[in-house]
């Protein structure tokens, strides 16, 4: 015994990281187990999620990767529209989250003037992430209205292109939408179920806005009204943006607060509201923009159902309420993903009350974790912000059953003004401190406010004096 005893000694001892942790779990087992725990979720989130020196700058050369990153997602996307394919759905998930995350926040934008488009791809990334849990986790697979599987309608046990295998093509015949002469069908389906976010022809759309249509249906009338919409949106955006890069810090790559500690109180909030407002108005104007510039696309080469591609907005600045404004007047596009992360588990563990606000939560995380890509901290301004819409949206309910009459009229919009205008003034400030005014939207080669109204405002102040 004494001589074994003095053999392990004459070995030297090992301070690997490996046998330190193997040491301290023989001593201090519980804790260590939850250190070791602890270390392994560091470590798997660092593979999927690196920190800013190990990240892949994105360059022409590269910039293929993270598109095809994304090559498993449409295939579930296509799996999800096939009967019988519920158990590979689960088993190609987690490789589905993974290629996503990847892409989202491996590859980044290194400029500073494109820091904020690492947001930008990452809420992206959250969206295809909700909608990549929908496909997995329905066994039914993604179903139309009116279908009771997939390409099959109710009331018959298989569609006439059904095949025995479990391949079906799609049933389009109830759908806006039409078949493109050079797309397979299979394709076009599984492009359709991933990039649709209102879902208007499917079965989880239900209870969503649509906002009316102002355009006239017909393909050229409604593509002249569209066009000339993106043409307004663009204009103003481009404006609005300019006017932006002129504040101080806001308008820099790095950021810079919208409350200028330098002035007094009543010029500082007035100035901070009125950098607000912008923010605001630039958002709404760039989702009609961009929605425009997809609608174009979709309409126009793709030959798609002008009646697919409703409004995306209805009019947030006439709300009277924030259910109104909530629920009806500000987009719809996000509804389902909020739904799938925080509403869904927020109903299974509270009801109606655990969905309203799980709903609102996710809304807050999803626009808050998104900007960990741009290396710049976490805020909670936009969390709370969020979260407080569901407390937001409860007292609305209780003056109502109160006093027996909606929040509406003038008052209401009063309402809906101090929580957008007021309340909402921290978030704004946690994002242009992080560089969101200072990111470039519209590249100043195509800018006509920075090539020609901007100059001619600047010599005209000039010439007065």
């Amino acid at each position: 015994m004494t001589l074994l005893f003095a053999q392990r000694k004459a070995y030297p001892p090992c301070f690997c990281s490996t046998c330190v942790r193997l040491d301290s779990f023989n001593s201090t087992p519980m804790n260590t187990l939850r250190h070791e725990l602890s270390f392994a979720f560091q470590q798997a989130f660092r593979t999927l999620v690196p920190d800013q020196d190990h990240r892949i700058p994105i360059k022409l050369d590269n910039l293929i990767l993270p598109v095809l990153c994304y090559a498993p997602f449409i295939f579930l996307a296509y799996l999800t529209r096939r009967p019988d394919t519920y158990l590979i759905r689960l088993l190609l998930l987690p490789s589905v989250v993974s290629l996503i995350l990847t892409a989202a926040y491996r590859f980044t934008w290194s400029i500073p003037e494109l820091n904020v488009y690492n947001w930008g791809q990452c809420l992206f990334a959250a969206v295809a992430i909700s909608k990549s849990l929908e496909f997995a986790l329905r066994p039914e697979g993604m179903l139309k209205v009116g279908e009771s599987s997939p390409g099959v309608k109710k009331g018959k046990e298989k569609s006439k292109d059904a095949q025995p295998n479990g391949h079906a093509e799609p049933n389009h015949n109830d759908s806006h939408t039409q078949q493109h002469p050079l797309i397979a069908p299979w394709f076009q389906d599984a492009i359709e179920v991933a990039h649709t976010l209102r879902g208007l022809d499917w079965k989880f759309s239900r209870g969503v806005h649509v906002p009316k249509e102002w355009r006239p249906l017909d393909p050229p009338g409604f593509l002249h009204a569209t066009l000339i919409s993106f043409i307004k949106n663009f204009l103003l955006l481009d404006f609005l943006e300019a006017i932006l890069k002129l504040f101080l810090g806001v308008g820099q790559p790095l950021g810079g607060s919208i409350f200028y500690q330098e002035l007094t109180p009543v010029p500082r909030y007035l100035v901070s509201t009125f950098i607000h407002i912008l923010t605001g108005t630039s958002i709404l104007a760039g989702f009609g923009m961009v929605y425009d510039l997809i609608t174009l696309f979709a309409v126009g080469v793709l030959h798609t159902s002008p009646r697919s591609w409703p409004p995306v907005m209805e009019d947030p600045w006439h709300s009277e309420s924030m259910h109104q404004f909530w629920a009806k007047n500000w987009h719809q596009m996000l509804r389902q993903t909020f739904l799938v992360f925080g509403g869904y588990p927020g109903k299974w563990l509270a009801g109606n009350i655990g969905m309203l606000f799980g709903t609102f939560l996710a809304s807050g995380l999803f626009h808050e974790y998104a900007m960990y890509s741009m290396n710049r901290g976490l805020d909670s301004a936009a969390v709370i912000f969020f979260a407080a819409q569901g407390p937001v949206l409860i007292l609305e309910r209780l003056w109502r059953r109160f006093t027996g009459k909606r929040v509406s009229g003038w008052p209401g919009t009063l309402w809906v003004y101090f929580n957008m205008f007021i309340c909402a003034q921290p978030m704004t400030n946690s994002w242009h401190r992080r560089g969101l005014g200072g990111g470039m939207v519209i590249p100043p080669i195509i800018s006509p406010a920075r090539l020609v109204v901007l100059p001619i405002l600047k010599k005209l102040l000039q010439f007065q004096r």
